[in-house]
């Protein structure tokens, strides 16, 4: 007899000033925080952390401030949102570091969690290119076409250039390091990298096993 599915649950953490809403599957192992790029949302995770959740890990895919549920704020600094996770993920009381996984534009984010925070690992995909000179060019939008059509709804990002200028901060981010890990002494296997744009959405069982054989 195979166990039953590990339930999505919705939470909310922090204070009113810099709250986040984000979704739970699992109570027990190592955390992995998924983050979604501007303009998408949590959901955009969905079909992956169905696949991932598991005894062995706990899933946490949050909405960044003004996407989704979570509300605006003032500070958008990448480096107020990596503190901001930090104090979510040692609310979880799992007393393990996380695997941090970074969509499109939140590569930054991640790698800035990273550099702050013990760090399991660090996994990114569709990050932005070291030329991107305005806050449009952190948008991911390719690979939509390889996406089942039941998946699409969650890839399709929204439009709203008021938000984008929030987030302009994150223009001067330094670039990305995929898929290096981030806590000093250890150096685990390095998987081969997600294939492809959107890979988490086109093959989510195969984005899961791969994020399975961080943990």
């Amino acid at each position: 007899m195979h166990p039953q599915p590990s339930l999505r649950t919705t939470h909310v953490t922090a204070s009113p000033k810099n709250l986040l809403v984000y979704d739970r599957w699992g109570q027990f192992g190592r955390p992995v925080v998924l983050l979604h790029g501007l303009m998408f949302d949590r959901t955009m995770w969905w079909p992956v952390a169905a696949e991932l959740a598991g005894a062995s890990c706990t899933v946490i895919a949050p909405d960044l401030p003004s996407h989704g549920q979570s509300p605006p704020r003032q500070d958008y600094r990448v480096e107020r949102i990596a503190d901001d996770l930090a104090g979510l993920v040692d609310a979880l009381g799992l007393h393990r570091a996380p695997v941090v996984v970074g969509h499109a534009a939140s590569a930054l984010l991640a790698t800035a969690f990273a550099d702050a925070y013990a760090t399991h690992h660090v996994l990114t995909l569709d990050e932005p290119t070291i030329a991107a000179g305005t806050i449009e060019d952190l948008v991911t939008t390719a690979g939509l076409d390889a996406v089942p059509e039941a998946l699409r709804p969650y890839a399709a990002p929204r439009t709203d250039p008021a938000l984008l200028r929030a987030y302009e901060s994150w223009l001067a981010q330094p670039p990305t390091r995929r898929n290096q890990p981030a806590m000093a002494g250890r150096t685990p296997a390095l998987p081969s990298g997600p294939a492809g744009p959107l890979a988490h959405l086109t093959d989510p069982r195969g984005f899961a096993a791969e994020l399975r054989a961080l943990l």
